[in-house]
């Protein structure tokens, strides 16, 4: 049976994270300051500190939670052999701690990647055209990205990838009806 690997998933979950996050931020930044040519340098900047910042984050939140989650496991473990630091210090403990830092770093850099692309089309066009190119990229992602992941799980593979884009969809919309609410 096929299974989505530890580092995919981390890629997946991280591209997911760092797009949506992004398109937010460009769609809530261009609420705030229009979409005029020199606006769109402010929302690429938005754009790329808020997916550069939630990378970084990524990377942080993951290292934290999985290193507590294995040393809590190891600390049950050692203590049903009585033994202290017997797992840690073993080379299963050592793989398992590199696994945890290269998970870490894969998530927060996929999160980054992803950042990239909602912004991709204010540099090379302006205004709504550049806005809607930045939602279609996304949901595009998105797509694929379900995709895969139905092609993995043995699920239809349009299905999962309409699933993922309406879900990309949705978080689109509610920044937009943030932006419309703005005064």
């Amino acid at each position: 049976m096929a299974r989505l690997k530890l580092m995919d998933r981390y890629f997946v979950r991280g591209l997911v994270d760092g797009s949506l996050s992004c398109l937010g931020v460009v769609i809530g930044a261009s609420a705030a300051i229009g979409l005029a040519a020199p606006a769109k340098w402010i929302i690429i900047a938005a754009g790329l500190g808020g997916g550069i910042a939630n990378g970084l984050s990524n990377i942080l939140g993951a290292l934290m939670a999985e290193k507590a989650v294995v040393y809590k496991r190891f600390e049950e473990v050692e203590k049903s052999m009585l033994k202290s630091k017997a797992v840690r210090d073993s080379e299963v403990g050592e793989r398992r701690i590199r696994k945890i830092y290269s998970s870490g770093i894969m998530d927060g850099l996929a999160t980054i990647l992803g950042a990239l692309l909602p912004v991709i089309p204010f540099f090379i066009i302006g205004g709504n055209l550049a806005l809607w190119a930045s939602v279609g990229l996304t949901l595009g992602l998105l797509f694929v990205l379900g995709a895969y992941v139905g092609k993995i799980s043995k699920e239809n593979l349009i299905s999962s990838g309409v699933k993922m884009a309406a879900f990309g969809a949705a978080v689109a919309v509610i920044a937009a009806l943030i932006k419309m609410a703005m005064p």
